[in-house]
């Protein structure tokens, strides 16, 4: 059960006699209440995943925690449960061969109720951000399926009906790209012959700009999104945290270019750091406009447990009670240099900015300006028409006629029609994540 997409009641734990749960820190509430309920229903509970492999000692009512990588841990678990003597805690000081984890249980999930999937080639980073905990849970050298799971893996997905988009999870898609563009995307590229739909999104560093050749390969397989680390303009704050590969580099211009190759850019930025002063804020506003980035996630810097920055700032007295997990809630555990108060405005200044209709829609055209629609992506193919016209039809509605940003809305409807016109149903797609975007940020932040 994903107690993203649905709620769990006590009807649902009746015939079971145990309950795993894995989740992440944002998740921890939500996972509280489900540790109680199923203890109430008399369940044994066993966590693992992210926040429990950082934080059990937290969690005192649960039962068994299998911790680290499942592949190496869980099946220690299940063999000393079913002699009747397993321990409390099962972890894990190596790492996993993830050329042989098993294919997902796709036939398990309530398919119609997500927008994407999720698949995941690789598990680790060769960066070492110290605000980032995933080198200190899956290590510095990333670790690679084979091509052929990978193709397993898809082929499972499109024998369950799947044909929406697909995000591979990987912390750093071109941790090895010598695996990637020999072994992964060839077979990638052979894989989508003849298939419609099921575009691919992922995550990479910023020097994915620099290759062509890998850039164009990403294209031809299928990928039209990434999101990359970005953080922030102030190279100053770049080297404060470790993030040497953003350094000395027109960051807009790499933008600009993986977008021409037609890919779109999603940022993530970072506000709060120590080198940061109160004309940051100003800095990137003026950034992410000039980039045409339309998602641009900005959150206030924390400190997950793990990290080199926790260690640090703990050891300076700097940490403040409990973290969120939560990129963009607009809380940090860190006491800044600037004022916590100044922070915090000038945090809401940004997403007022931003996410504005004028500017949200001005960064759309931005976008559109320089983004090239692959020869061999047909945007009818995205979704079922009718799902487009559907879609197009309500956005006409609420945002072209009811919503507040009409006049901008038009203005990019007929810009696109006439400049770009086969992006049309793109830019149609990014406005109503915009109006999306406004209504996270009026409703958890502002």
């Amino acid at each position: 059960m994903d107690l993203n997409i649905r709620e769990l009641s006590l009807d649902d734990l009746h015939w079971a006699e145990y309950a795993l749960i894995s989740a992440m820190t944002v998740q921890r509430e939500s996972s509280r209440r489900a540790i109680r309920l199923c203890k109430d229903a008399g369940l044994l509970v066993i966590a693992g995943g992210p926040l429990f492999t950082v934080e059990h000692e937290h969690f005192p009512e649960v039962d068994h925690f299998v911790l680290n990588e499942a592949e190496l841990t869980l099946p220690d678990f299940l063999r000393d449960q079913a002699q009747g003597r397993a321990r409390r805690v099962y972890s894990s000081d190596a790492f996993a061969d993830i050329e042989q984890t098993p294919i997902p249980r796709w036939d398990l999930l309530e398919l119609k109720e997500y927008a994407s999937m999720s698949v995941q080639y690789s598990r680790g980073c060769p960066f070492n951000c110290d605000f980032c905990n995933i080198t200190a849970l899956l290590g510095r050298k990333p670790r690679n399926k084979s091509a052929s799971q990978m193709i397993a893996e898809l082929d499972s997905l499109y024998a369950n009906g799947w044909r929406g988009g697909i995000f591979f999870v990987d912390d750093n898609l071109i941790g090895n790209k010598r695996r990637l563009k020999t072994e992964l995307l060839p077979a990638l590229i052979n894989w989508r012959k003849g298939k419609k739909g099921m575009p691919f999104g992922t995550e990479a560093s910023i020097n994915l700009a620099d290759d062509e050749d890998l850039l164009a390969m990403m294209v031809e397989a299928g990928f039209d999104t990434v999101f990359i680390g970005i953080e922030t303009p102030n190279e100053a704050s770049l080297a404060e945290c470790g993030k040497g590969q953003n350094i000395h580099r027109d960051l807009i211009r790499d933008v600009k270019r993986i977008q021409r190759f037609g890919i779109q850019v999603q940022g993530g930025f970072i506000v709060g750091f120590d080198n940061d002063e109160p004309a940051v804020f100003t800095r990137l506003v003026d950034f992410i406009q000039q980039s045409g980035i339309t998602t641009a996630m900005v959150g206030l810097l924390q400190a997950p447990p793990g990290t080199k920055l926790y260690t640090r700032l703990k050891q300076a007295g700097r940490l403040r009670e409990g973290i969120s997990g939560d990129n963009v809630d607009g809380t940090t555990n860190i006491l800044p240099a600037m004022t916590l108060e100044s922070l915090r405005e000038g945090y809401k200044d940004i997403l007022k900015n931003i996410y504005s209709p004028e500017a949200y829609y001005q960064r759309v055209i931005t976008f559109l300006r320089e983004y090239n629609l692959p020869r061999t992506k047909n945007p009818l193919q995205i979704r079922r028409v009718s799902e487009s016209l559907r879609a197009l039809f309500r956005s006409i509605i609420h945002l072209g006629i009811l919503g507040q940003e009409r006049f901008h809305y038009w203005k990019l409807f007929f810009w696109t029609l006439l400049r770009r016109p086969k992006s049309l149903p793109l830019a149609v797609t990014l406005a109503i994540y915009g109006y999306h975007f406004r209504r996270v940020c009026e409703l958890r932040v502002l």
